[in-house]
């Protein structure tokens, strides 16, 4: 027997119990805002798929989710939107605060609308329950999330395993690496959502299934992306016996599935994300940028760190920052790919923890205001690496004519295990943005760096 919708609380309790969110020192606010600084990033790198009739339908069954999320799990002040990605891949991803992006392939391959719910039901749990501000809150001293999508400093912001569970958004398309036990909740409370909405929770347990079979020589990218906490399937078809689905029959294939499948079906071949990100949204070999390969998958962990790394060239090429800027940077350090900016370190210098000497370029929101919004920018970068300390306040300087301030920070690297010196300059853009340059080198060597730095400041000059 189908109960109301209304009803539904009180034949789920037995089961809300067992779903806790975790401990979280972080606001919403940050949510919503590490989620919006990863989708504007996301809808730079990847294609969407801009379809009025399909957007409609993805619309209709995450506004549907949303409305299932039980109350105690309700964010009201969260942004949901859901967009598809024109990429093959069986996978979708939600961002904190709400974004979510579903893979074309995803729906290509589900065997029914219950199916690709499913997937999003179990995305849409992760933003509910907060799980990316909760592992960082959990991953105490690894980093700050709000400087996820940013800054590399010297082996703490971003990077290696603290990266990922903190929300190395570029790599396999911005998706978060969960812990196993916060993926057990997503299943858990999944199952709930779908109940609620009036699909069959065996049907999240069944996309599993799909996905192992269809992921392809490769292996699954779902299932690569969200550890297997032991068996999903029997685990989620246990959580459904105590279920109580509000429609009868529930929502298993639709007209509408079958004709928003069969319309991507009969689209021209999808790339992987792995082939989008190699060749940028629109087929550009530098992937949307100017000045070199830019691949976010190789941005650190191909390096290795070493105590011999070469000193800088005095050899020098142009790089072009998009309509921004164009400076000069030795041609033995290697660029690497970041989200909200770019990285240039020699051989030696960067791997998964990111990088001990080179330069990084990015901008952030600005307010207009430089000096209070570099403040607000430094106190992020050290909260979100507690081994630095800012030495002294901002000075004023000029960076290509243009009013800037400057500082340095300093501490011990948890890498080198050497005293670290780091100096920003930050600038604003046309816009209104704030405009970084920071320089990090061991405090030991920046007799030999400090000309090489002095020559990428002065070689800048502004295309904005």
């Amino acid at each position: 027997m189908a109960l109301t919708l209304a009803a539904l609380p009180i034949a789920i309790s037995a089961q809300a119990p067992r779903i806790v969110a975790p401990k979280n020192k972080y606001s919403t606010r940050d949510d919503i805002q590490l989620g919006q600084k990863a989708a504007n990033q996301v809808e730079q790198q990847f294609p969407l798929i801009n379809d009025e009739d399909a957007q409609a339908y993805l619309t209709r069954i995450g506004d549907r989710l949303v409305a299932a999320i039980p109350p105690e799990f309700q964010h009201p002040e969260f942004r949901y939107d859901f967009k598809w990605v024109n990429a093959s891949d069986l996978n979708a991803f939600a961002l904190p605060g709400g974004p979510m992006y579903v893979n074309r392939g995803m729906l290509e391959k589900a065997n029914n609308e219950g199916e690709l719910a499913g997937v999003m039901a179990h995305e849409l749990s992760h933003v509910a329950l907060r799980h990316a501000t909760a592992q960082a809150t959990k991953n105490s001293g690894a980093g700050n999330t709000l400087r996820t999508l940013g800054l590399i400093l010297g082996g703490a912001a971003v990077g290696g395993q603290a990266g990922a569970e903190l929300g190395a958004y570029a790599a396999q398309g911005f998706m978060l690496k969960y812990s196993r036990e916060y993926e057990a909740q997503a299943d858990m409370l999944g199952a709930v959502i779908m109940a609620r909405a009036g699909y069959d929770p065996i049907d999240l347990a069944n996309v599993f299934r799909t996905i192992e079979a269809q992921g392809g020589s490769g292996g699954p990218q779902f299932l690569s992306d969200h550890p297997n906490p032991g068996n999903r399937y029997q685990a989620i078809t246990n959580e459904a016996r105590y279920l109580t689905i509000s429609q009868n029959p529930p929502i298993k294939m639709t007209r509408d599935f079958e004709r928003i499948q069969n319309k991507f079906r009969s689209m021209p071949r999808a790339r992987s994300m792995a082939e989008i990100q190699r060749s940028g949204p629109a087929g550009n070999p530098n992937g949307g940028r100017n000045g070199g390969s830019y691949d976010p998958n190789d941005a650190s962990s191909n390096g290795r760190y070493s105590d011999n790394v070469q000193t800088p060239s005095t050899r020098f090429r142009t790089y072009n920052e998009g309509n921004i800027l164009s400076l000069s940077i030795p041609d033995n350090w290697q660029e690497l790919g970041g989200n909200s900016g770019v990285q240039f370190a020699p051989q030696g210098a960067f791997g998964n923890d990111g990088i001990t000497r080179g330069v990084m370029i990015g901008v952030e929101p600005g307010s207009s205001n430089l000096s209070q919004d570099t403040q607000t920018y430094l106190n992020e970068v050290l909260q979100g690496n507690n081994y630095l300390r800012q030495n002294g306040s901002l000075s004023r300087t000029y960076v290509s004519g243009r009013q800037a301030n400057t500082t340095t920070l300093s501490g011990r690297s948890p890498i080198t295990s050497r005293t670290e010196t780091v100096t920003v300059y930050t600038t604003e853009t046309r816009n209104g943005q704030l405009l970084y340059i920071t320089t990090i080198v061991p405090e030991n060597e920046s007799y030999s760096y400090s000309p090489t730095f002095r020559q990428i400041i002065n070689s800048i000059r502004f295309t904005d």
